[in-house]
């Protein structure tokens, strides 16, 4: 008898856990529903803005877009002027502060992921580049202000070189960083396992592993320089005149864009939103170009 009674009172048992775990799979359900939801519209709204910005460089950037843009300086109001000096300008900068800001940025990303450690003075290094990376870009350019304009008795463009050189440096050292340390240990035991010295490992093996990061670090760095504006304001400032004297003022496009923008001429204006237009595109095509460059040696 108690044989056969036994399963019947274990029935409404797992009947009850049953319920508990349809109830709790329908609670799991209805919570990732909403979440999915959630990231949806938050993708949606991301989205929009960004096509909407597109979209009004495009429309308001567009129509100015002419040969003599790229040909012709800026020149005063109604006289169909170009951007010629403010490309040059930026293009010299931009370059010359990656070239100057990336060799430091990439040799203390990989001291810190290969040779600091947990150690002081790494974690010393690590705050001080975190705090830079995270410090108001105008505060660079009074630094630099203080440092070359001053001393030296006027604005040129090494001072904006220097200012721009600044804010690529963190950027590197944190993406070379994290690049270097995503890379198995047991990669780099191999290699000192098979009698290389440390340097050849880094070199060779660790560089190699994780260059595309690291050129993508420096994409997102150049990237963020070529549109700043405060440090330039500071130490460059600009030059509505033909120069590419470094030791002189020197023309960049967002101090041109700047003052545009902001003046009553509507040729001015036009002319600010195409300079918008043109490093927008200027920064996607560099992108294209080196995800293509990447692609292609993989």
């Amino acid at each position: 008898m108690s044989a056969t009674t036994a399963p019947r009172s274990s029935i409404p048992g797992r009947a009850k856990d049953q319920s508990a775990s349809a109830a709790l799979g329908r609670r799991r359900a209805r919570t990732d529903g909403i979440i999915r939801a959630l990231c949806t519209i938050a993708t949606v709204l991301g989205l929009l803005f960004l096509v909407s910005i597109l979209a009004t460089l495009l429309v308001k950037g567009a129509s100015g877009i002419s040969l003599n843009v790229f040909t012709d300086v800026t020149r005063p109001p109604g006289s169909h002027g170009g951007l010629l000096n403010p490309i040059i300008g930026s293009l010299i900068q931009v370059a010359l502060a990656t070239l100057l800001g990336t060799p430091i940025g990439l040799l203390v990303g990989t001291y810190l992921a290969e040779y600091a450690g947990n150690g002081r003075f790494g974690q010393v290094v690590r705050f001080v580049s975190d705090v830079l990376l995270s410090a108001p870009s105008i505060l660079i350019g009074l630094f630099v202000y203080q440092l070359l304009v001053l001393p030296f008795g006027g604005f040129s463009g090494w001072a904006g070189v220097v200012a721009l050189a600044i804010i690529v440096i963190p950027v590197v050292v944190r993406t070379t960083e994290d690049m270097l340390r995503l890379i198995p240990n047991t990669l780099r035991e191999a290699v000192i396992g098979l009698g290389a010295p440390k340097w050849k490992m880094v070199v060779l093996v660790c560089w190699r592993a994780a260059i595309s990061g690291i050129i993508t670090g420096v994409l997102l760095a150049v990237a963020r320089v070529a549109g700043e504006t405060a440090p330039l304001l500071f130490t460059s400032l600009g030059n509505l005149n033909w120069s590419v004297n470094l030791s002189q003022p020197m023309s960049s496009l967002p101090i041109t864009i700047y003052s545009y923008a902001g003046s009553p001429y509507e040729d001015w204006i036009t002319l600010a939103w195409t300079g918008a237009l043109i490093i927008t595109l200027g920064v996607l095509g560099l992108n294209i170009l080196a995800r293509a460059v990447l692609r292609a040696r993989r």
